[in-house]
């Protein structure tokens, strides 16, 4: 089995355990597979979800205040947009005399 498709088969192993409640000791016999494979692979997949999930970010003090400055620059953006919506729902529900 070529690595990409042994990748995949841990994966999709993994994923009828984790995600889909298959008993991971049943799997493994239904697929010819050892429990402690399995077990073993189910707990690389969690570790790897939870990774994913929740990836540490270290930033400093320069990044934070750049990232601040963008993130106020977009707020005033959004509140300029907003202020000219209202503005033009006003002029086009105004009533023709």
């Amino acid at each position: 089995m070529g690595e990409w498709k042994e990748r995949e088969f841990k994966e999709h192993i993994c994923k009828l355990i984790v995600e889909e409640g298959r008993v991971a000791r049943e799997l493994a016999r239904e697929m010819e597979l050892s429990d402690s494979t399995v077990y073993k692979w189910v707990s690389d997949y969690k570790a790897k979800k939870k990774r994913e999930e929740a990836p540490e970010q270290y930033i400093t003090p320069a990044e934070l205040e750049k990232l601040k400055n963008r993130h106020e620059k977009e707020l005033q953006d959004l509140k300029d947009q907003n202020e000219i919506l209202k503005k033009a729902m006003h002029i086009f529900t105004k009533n023709p005399e």
